[in-house]
């Protein structure tokens, strides 16, 4: 009966001290770089393997720059002689035609030159008379050679005097083949040189400008291009034909451009313009817009893997690298180019060989949900 007693006793005491033991758990490990899951989990998160491969990538240039026009395309309308604006209809972003009439200009300079004309051609046709009078004259030794010099003089220089006088009324849009006593204007009308828009209106009504004056700008934005700015150092990267693809800050459309001039010259900040054309012309852009652009940049070949190998994790990219069936080890590395759904994939300890391992291509972010929650 006492050994039954004492047997009682011990097993009591026994269970009571394991009863103020505490079971230890696994300490965390914030910093754990090692997953292993099991085969139901790698099919659920898709697993797939695979190495990494030496492949021939592009890589993507940003630039920026502004739109712009060759200086053909962009008109500074002013009037050579000077006068007055009796009227124009113009503003700024109006659209024009070639040959509109954008101004009526006045002044009495004009009524003079139409007059010099008139009176030059008027008296063209006595000294035109009298030099053939006098060069019969002098063949027949009627007259002497001095009279018939002074009237063939006279005759010549009333010939130059009307045609500078009319390259002059041409000048300021006056026609002197139409030009009369009943035919005389004080105003003259200024035209359009080309199509576009009007850029800037400079004057106003009843202003006087002189010949060195700008009334208006004028462009045609048909042939815009993009003027780029490129440093020093990325210009080797450039070449005629590139393909240039442009965009806005606050628009999702790009417009795809080619290299047609790369500079020759630096600036005294260390850069290059390159100058692009648009393949297709687009109302919406105008000359002085900024503009940001993407360079296809020539291939190279570089160790890549697919684009869902890679994962981001506090602003670091990852592999995971297979270890055994089921178990992947963390691995950081530096990302280059990326095209075609890969990426390049540089080590960030150079004596590591990455084209040995096989890393996790399909399902990286699975296996790194995996490993963060087992190690809160």
């Amino acid at each position: 009966m006492n050994k039954y007693i004492i047997y009682i006793a011990t097993v009591l005491l026994a269970a009571c001290g394991g009863a103020g033991q505490t079971k230890e758990e696994p300490a965390n490990n914030p910093n754990k770089t090692s997953v292993t899951i099991t085969r139901a989990q790698a099919n659920n998160a898709g697993i797939q393997t695979g190495k990494a491969q030496i492949m021939g990538l592009s890589s993507i240039l940003k630039v920026n720059g502004v739109i712009d026009v060759p200086p053909q395309n962009m008109v500074s309308v002013s009037v050579p002689m000077g006068g007055y604006l009796k009227s124009t209809k113009l503003l700024p972003g109006m659209h024009i035609g070639k040959g509109d009439v954008i101004a009526v200009m006045e002044d009495q300079q004009y009524i003079q030159l139409q007059q010099d004309y008139l009176n030059a051609q008027a008296r063209f046709k006595f000294l035109e008379a009298e030099y053939f009078r006098q060069k019969d004259l002098n063949a027949s030794k009627a007259s002497s050679d001095k009279v018939f010099q002074q009237a063939e003089a006279d005759y010549k220089s009333q010939k130059i005097l009307i045609k500078s006088l009319y390259e002059k009324l041409k000048l300021i849009s006056i026609n002197p083949d139409n030009l009369n006593e009943n035919t005389l204007s004080r105003g003259i009308n200024v035209y359009s040189p080309i199509d576009g828009f009007v850029s800037k209106v400079n004057v106003n009504i009843g202003k006087y400008v002189n010949p060195a004056d700008v009334l208006f700008e004028l462009v045609n934005p048909t042939d815009i291009h993009l003027n780029l700015t490129v440093f020093e150092k990325d210009l080797d990267k450039f070449s005629i034909g590139q393909k240039v693809f442009a965009y806005t800050n606050n628009a999702d459309k790009k417009y795809a451009c080619e290299v047609i001039l790369i500079g020759k010259s630096l600036s005294a900040e260390r850069n290059v313009e390159v100058h692009c054309h648009f393949e297709e012309y687009d109302k919406s852009l105008i000359p002085g817009m900024y503009m940001n652009a993407d360079v296809e940049v020539k291939k190279a070949d570089a160790l890549a893997l697919p684009n869902d190998a890679i994962v981001e994790f506090e602003n670091k990219q990852y592999v995971f690298v297979q270890k055994s069936t089921y178990q992947f080890d963390l691995l950081e590395v530096k990302t280059g180019s990326s095209e075609g759904g890969f990426t390049e994939i540089v080590p960030v300890d150079k004596t590591q060989n990455i084209s040995a391992y096989t890393c996790a291509t399909q399902g990286a972010y699975q296996l790194l949900l995996i490993l963060k929650n087992k190690s809160e």
